[in-house]
């Protein structure tokens, strides 16, 4: 079948990184044109892309510094620099600091063009991530019975959209429920458009029903992408996870959290940083506020679910026990 447009939302030409804009998807598709670097940096910043997105515009926006250092007396650290701007630009995740090494290492290792590395190294990090990603579908498909309904939470991006093909290729079928992602609605605009584009049976619910269909027994599996997994099996996804997490294991729902790697970098939950965003956007909903003038918002943008509350780490090298995800690693380093 042909793949859903969210799964090709980031595009690099002459021009400059052409990156689909999630936050008027679908209603309108419009492609947000980056000549710099650093205008990618600020559309990660500004929500233009989320999830994955970011990963393969990061990717674009070292090959545009490469461009952009092409002449200068020290190219290598205006790299670096662009690098360190773009990985700070969303600090949860950790998919921002591996594409920037992915372009990096190539050029580290360059003894000619440096744009010609850096664009290898992007062509590089883009194979590996969606090969992880495919493996990673591939495993959890195995993990979910057919015919199961499946509750999901934001926006899993490739990682669902290969959750969905390794089950047909399983001869496998399931339906979803789709939680709505308040406050820029991924759920509802990302994860439900593009299983209904897929062909899945797909039901939107608002956040706060979670709980309610978990506990109705309709739900076979609770299924989710990670932001990231430390290495004692800690869960740090979009805001609103723990909730659900904890109220599959109330009601007896796995909860399956997909993750190419396990970050050797972040040992406990404590190791990693939440990104805090501006309360206000928690005042509107597309566009239209929804609360009163003198309320004022608060919106930590992800949550860490402990371990005891996740059944399954899925990774592109199989299923661990959140305590095993050591394991993970026993065959030699992989990228992070």
């Amino acid at each position: 079948m042909t793949l859903p447009i969210l799964a090709d939302s980031v595009r690099l030409d002459d021009e400059g990184v052409h990156i689909l804009d999630r936050r008027v998807f679908p209603f309108e598709r419009e492609w947000v044109l980056c000549r710099t670097s650093e205008e990618v940096a600020v559309a990660i910043e500004d929500m233009v892309t989320q999830s994955s997105g970011p990963y393969f515009a990061a990717l674009g926006a070292m090959v545009l510094a490469a461009r952009e250092a092409s002449g200068l007396p020290d190219p290598r650290a205006y790299l670096r620099r662009a690098g360190q701007r773009i990985v700070a630009t969303r600090k949860t995740n950790n998919h921002l600091r591996k594409a920037v090494a992915a372009v990096l290492s190539e050029v580290d290792k360059a003894t000619g063009d440096l744009v010609e590395a850096a664009a290898a190294g992007a062509r590089a990090g883009d194979e590996l991530y969606r090969s992880r990603s495919r493996a990673l579908g591939e495993h959890t498909a195995a993990l979910v019975p057919d015919g199961a309904t499946v509750l999901t939470h934001c926006w899993a991006d490739l990682y669902l959209v290969d959750f969905v093909l390794a089950a047909r290729r399983r001869s496998k079928e399931f339906s979803f429920f789709c939680t709505e992602t308040r406050p820029y609605l991924q759920g509802a605009r990302l994860t439900a458009e593009t299983l209904t584009e897929m062909g899945a049976d797909t039901r939107l619910i608002t956040d706060g029903m979670g709980a309610a269909v978990l506990a109705s027994g309709e739900v076979g599996a609770l299924v989710t992408a990670a932001d990231r997994v430390t290495m004692d099996g800690h869960v740090v996804n979009k805001i609103g996870t723990l909730g659900l997490a904890v109220a599959a294991e109330a009601f007896g729902v796995p909860f399956h959290a997909m993750v190419q790697a396990p970050d050797q970098a972040a040992p406990t939950g404590a190791d990693v940083p939440i990104e805090y965003r501006d309360g206000d956007e928690v005042l509107s909903a597309l566009g239209h506020r929804v609360a009163g003038e003198r309320a004022r918002g608060h919106y930590p943008a992800f949550d860490v679910t402990p371990p005891r509350f996740v059944t399954t780490v899925v990774t592109d090298r199989g299923a661990f026990e959140p305590g095993l995800l050591r394991e993970y690693y026993a065959e030699g380093e992989a990228n992070q």
